[in-house]
């Protein structure tokens, strides 16, 4: 998992992380990168469900042509 150091993270590195991002990006621009972020993981999401419905289809369709 490329993230699993977030697991071994306590309060204190937490807190670390907030305030070097909130210096990085300014007050101005944290909303901004959240919103981008949301709106990439509904995008995501989207498309991991079109994905799981295609292969659904795909998968009817191949157990109807061994029927037939």
């Amino acid at each position: 998992m490329a993230f699993g150091f977030i697991q071994n993270m306590g309060p204190w590195q937490l807190i670390i992380c907030i305030v070097v991002i909130g210096l990085l990006f300014g007050g101005k621009k944290i909303p901004e990168l959240a919103r981008s972020l949301g709106k990439a993981k509904s995008e995501f999401k989207k498309g991991l469900a079109e994905g799981e419905r295609e292969e659904k289809e795909s998968a009817d369709k191949a157990k109807e042509l061994e029927k037939a």
